[in-house]
């Protein structure tokens, strides 16, 4: 009979960085990004990009984000990271230009491989691509892709890609209605 046995667990094949630069960057984390005090944007922004990270203009970062590998962050122009999201970037993230994640949203690139006996890692990037938003306390969960505008609701679980210009609700997340943009 075949057992789960955690005691044979290796991750050796997954290289997070040097082990300097992720102390350095815990740390940063704790007392910039993970505080509740508003420090502004420009400073996360500019310790974001020195950790690896691209990060592009006009990026909004709201206090107590928290953000597993700046060096496996991409996010584009103009957009949002609201309050307490949780960006567990195991794998690379990219974020598109005018994106929104919202308080409380879940990114999560990792799982583990729940058919091997030795409960392997399992990483998978997550894309969010121009003007999709990620809605408060929502999860986005390993290899997902949110297209074009695309919306995930409050409290939905995105899994897969979730089509372009659609709002996507409920667990797993299913498309509901058309998005529209008013003029």
């Amino acid at each position: 009979m075949n057992q789960v046995r955690l005691n044979q667990f290796d991750n050796e094949h997954y290289n997070p960085g040097n082990l300097l630069y992720r102390v350095s960057w815990y740390m940063t984390s704790l007392v910039i990004f993970e505080n509740a005090l508003p420090f502004p944007s420009l400073l996360k922004r500019g310790l974001l990009n020195i950790f690896g990270a691209e990060v592009g203009k006009g990026v909004i970062i709201k206090p107590r984000v928290r953000i597993k590998y700046p060096h496996l962050l991409h996010v584009g122009d103009h957009s949002w990271i609201g309050e307490c999201a949780w960006i567990d970037n195991l794998a690379m993230v990219t974020i598109g230009q005018h994106c929104c994640i919202s308080q409380g949203a879940y990114l999560l690139c990792g799982n583990h491989d729940y058919t091997s006996k030795t409960f392997d890692l399992i990483t998978n990037p997550i894309i969010m691509h121009d003007g999709s938003w990620a809605g408060a306390q929502s999860i986005l969960g390993p290899g997902s892709v949110l297209e074009e505008e695309a919306v995930l609701t409050a409290g939905s679980v995105g899994l897969g890609t979730l089509s372009a210009r659609h709002i996507h609700q409920g667990n797993p997340a299913r498309p509901i209605r058309e998005r529209a943009i008013n003029p």
